[in-house]
């Protein structure tokens, strides 16, 4: 499979994956509590189904990004402005999660109902979020930060069970050492290691962008990380 050089890149695999942002503010607590209480549903309905439960989660990660590159799109070309890079950022976020989707689909093969049931989720939390972004970008991004935490915990039980050989250590597939420029060998774990160190970035983003807005500042008057992916 041919890859164009803008739709690859290597992920970082040194980013701090402990790193916790602390619930102070009220708006803190309900993104973080919010969170926690999807898990609950999350949890019981996947259990340790690691790869059905990421491309459900995957489905559902790849809206933030998109919704708010959008929104940040057409205000600043309704108000003439610059966006400071954020626009690029959170599309790019979009579509590094869309890439995640895209490999666990052939890892996971879903079936007729869960393709359906990808549907309702994705209807459901975009018009969602949409209105939250319009709101409350302070607390959209804080809400995507904790989400994105979340990930990164999956990742790492899912990386545990592959250890364990709970989870056959397959070959990657073939979309997946051509986006993250991985070995022709490389095999399931190396997957998950990379799209973890993704998770862990946008995680960083969110929560940096939602501090932005707390310290009554616009996104575009702070450039967005250089780092972001």
């Amino acid at each position: 499979m041919e890859t164009w050089p803008w739709e690859a890149y290597r992920a970082d695999l040194s980013i701090d994956l402990s790193k916790h942002h602390k619930p102070t503010t009220y708006l803190d607590k309900v993104a973080y509590t919010t969170v926690k209480l999807l898990r609950i549903p999350t949890d019981l309905f996947f259990q340790r189904r690691y790869g059905c439960r990421a491309m459900m989660l995957e489905t559902v990660a790849a809206v933030p990004g998109m919704v708010g590159g959008m929104v940040l799109h057409l205000r600043s070309i309704r108000r003439f402005e610059h966006s400071g890079g954020w626009t690029r950022a959170l599309l790019e976020e979009a579509e590094n999660e869309r890439m995640h989707l895209m490999t666990m689909v052939e890892l996971v093969k879903p079936k007729w109902y869960e393709r359906l049931l990808v549907l309702i989720v994705q209807g459901v939390f975009f018009n969602a979020f949409f209105v939250l972004y319009v709101v409350s970008p302070k607390l959209a991004h804080r809400t995507v930060g904790y989400l994105e935490e979340e990930a990164i915990h999956s990742y790492t039980e899912y990386l545990k069970d592959i250890d364990s050989g709970t989870i056959e250590n397959v070959r990657a597939p073939a979309i997946a050492i051509d986006y993250w420029m991985l070995p022709k060998d490389a095999s399931l774990k190396d997957v998950i290691t990379v799209i973890r160190a993704d998770e862990a970035h946008h995680r960083y983003v969110n929560h940096f962008a939602s501090d932005i807005h707390f310290q009554g500042k616009e996104l575009r008057e702070a450039p967005a990380p250089l780092d972001y992916r």
